[in-house]
């Protein structure tokens, strides 16, 4: 049976569009604090009650509403923001749709007090459901106030939808976090069931970021910088130390927009790519300041999802910024320092130069190499020299002093003692080695006056026959030396020193399931990850002073050598003062 169209009642209408805009107190939450960000407010208060459910309240001293437009904040479709097709395709405000609210008004009890500069005194409105009352004097500071009470009163079946008090209160922090990381330039307060939670003064990022993030993630954090024409990259990486296992301490902004863009991540992701280990998600506060016209914000409801017109400019521009951030050698990445003590300043919103240079640099002699002694003013293991002379004030990493138990080396800089891990940081300079002769062409191979001979499986024996072109791109020359055995003739001249069979096995593997084009390609820095892995110093192995030496300068030379391939640091400073704390010097 057909039925005749209609025309719906305005308030279904509005109701239906609150299903999309108002999923939760959360989302009102939201909607009402970009509200007040557009009014140009310098301090916020957030109210909530029964973790928004009961009452969701919004004080902010921004430029406030006039009396005769009042009404108008409460049509469907009005709005300040935006007059023209040009100014949708150009939005430089938060909100810019005309409908918030409208829609929570249809679905709760909203009251909205406010006074402009230029009103002797406040106005206020009340409105609930259908019915919006008249517009009376209030007492008010300027500024806006705006309650929302009872969420989904008369819509019963909707308020079944919502979870408990705690979880409903977690989603509404969650927006109020993610705001004020935004404009670290406000101050906001955050009270729920009449106590606080959050107070956040105006402070520049660092303090913001440590405020809500952690001071541990602020002192693990490398700052960004970029800035192509009207590109503008800036914010704070998390060190592959902060990293976690699940992804929630991941903040990127779009013209001071919170957005979840899939871009946008895949960017981050790629160049995190070789810093982390398994399925750790990297940390991050990031924002992108782009020419609003370049970016269409009008995607979703929800307005977390954007479209970029030169999709692929902005993801490479991303993916570079990044990387350069995470790049630096040891010696100019933020120093890992222990738990008690004292996190670096705060990184500032003003950028700053760029404290190192990414000018491509020769290779280095290899660790086995070692270097001449008199290179270094070095410490012997036997007797201690009776004063010993300072560290080079230009050697970051400092000198050597000794191992400990095979495994770390001890060194003395300006700041103190520095303890590094010889197998993590030797495997981060023999990767970034081999990606860089990798991409200059064939890898050179050094030819073994004894091959090194293994036993193989037959699909070993097989997949050596089939890949010989691989093989040898890779620096490789493996030939049948049995019915079960295959023998290294030659080997990657920066790998000969390493453990050939099982270098050769891995390799063999990797080829075996992947197939030699895409190990080439797409999984190339996963073979030469684990070829380093295999090629790198192991531990219990006693290196001499000049090789202690030789392998911090390659640190202190090396980009992301502050971390290995898997994401562990390579090294931790111990201070002075954290020195002088321990053995309760001065007191």
């Amino acid at each position: 049976m057909s039925r005749a169209i209609q025309i719906l009642p305005e308030l279904l209408i509005s109701q239906i569009a609150a299903g999309e805009v108002v999923e939760r107190p959360a989302s009102v939450l939201k909607e009402l604090l970009e509200n007040s960000l557009d009014a140009d407010s310098r301090a916020l208060t957030v109210t909530l009650e029964e973790g928004g459910s009961r009452r969701v309240q919004i004080d902010d001293d921004g430029a406030g509403i006039a009396r005769d437009d009042l009404p108008l904040a409460l049509a469907r479709h009005a709005t300040s923001k935006i007059h023209s097709l040009e100014d949708l395709e150009a939005v430089a405000t938060m909100g810019f749709r005309g409908e918030a609210l409208a829609s929570i008004a249809s679905v709760a009890r909203l009251t909205i007090a406010s006074r402009d500069a230029a009103s002797p005194h406040g106005y206020e409105i009340r409105a609930e459901g259908a019915y919006i009352g008249e517009v009376t004097p209030t007492a008010r500071a300027p500024g806006t106030t705006i309650a929302v009470a009872d969420l989904y009163f008369n819509t019963p079946a909707r308020r079944k939808f919502l979870r408990t008090e705690a979880t409903e209160f977690g989603h509404c922090e969650a927006v109020f976090r993610r705001i004020a990381l935004a404009r670290p330039d406000i101050g906001f307060l955050l009270k729920h069931n009449g106590r606080v939670s959050l107070a956040l003064r105006p402070q520049p990022l660092g303090d913001r970021a440590a405020a809500l993030l952690g001071r541990e993630f602020l002192a693990a954090s490398l700052p960004v910088e970029a800035q192509a024409g009207a590109l503008r990259l800036w914010g704070l990486a998390g060190s592959p130390q902060t990293a976690r296992a699940r992804a929630d301490t991941q903040y990127f902004f779009v013209n001071g927009r919170f957005v979840r863009d899939r871009l946008l991540g895949h960017a981050v992701r790629e160049a995190y790519r070789d810093m982390l280990h398994g399925d750790r998600q990297p940390a991050y506060v990031l924002f992108l300041e782009i020419d609003p016209r370049g970016v269409d914000v009008n995607v979703h409801p929800a307005k977390t999802e954007v479209r970029f017109r030169d999709s692929r400019g902005i993801h490479q521009f991303v993916l570079h910024a990044i990387e350069r951030a995470l790049s630096p050698a040891a010696g100019v990445a933020p120093v890992s320092y222990a738990g008690f003590a004292e996190a670096p300043a705060a990184t500032t919103l003003a950028p700053s130069p760029a404290p190192y240079s990414y000018a491509a640099r020769p290779l280095h002699t290899p660790l086995e190499a070692g270097e001449p002694v008199a290179a270094y003013q070095a410490i012997s293991f036997g007797a201690r020299p009776a004063a010993p002379a300072p560290p080079s004030a230009d050697l970051a990493l400092g000198m050597a002093l000794g191992q400990l138990h095979g495994v770390y080396i001890l060194a003395q800089n300006q700041a103190g003692l520095v303890l590094v891990d010889m197998h993590a940081a030797h495997e981060r300079i023999v990767y970034e080695k081999l990606k860089t002769v990798l991409d200059a062409g064939p890898i050179q191979s050094q030819q073994l006056l004894v091959p090194a001979l293994f036993r193989a499986e037959a699909l070993d024996v097989a997949t050596a026959e089939e890949s010989r072109e691989a093989l040898g791109r890779l620096g490789f020359e493996i030939s049948v030396a049995g019915p079960n055995e295959l023998a290294v003739r030659a080997a990657p001249a920066l790998l000969a020193g390493g453990d050939l069979p099982a270098l050769a096995r891995g390799v063999l593997a990797e080829l075996r399931e992947f197939g030699a084009e895409r190990v080439l390609a797409a999984r190339r820095d996963e073979l030469l990850a684990g070829m380093a892995c295999h090629a790198a110093v192991r531990a219990h192995r006693t290196l001499a002073v000049p090789e202690m030496n030789a392998l911090l300068r390659e640190m202190e030379a090396t980009e992301r050598s502050g971390s290995c391939n898997h994401g562990r640091p390579t090294w931790y400073q111990l201070t002075l003062a954290e020195l002088d704390a321990l053995f309760l010097r001065g007191r």
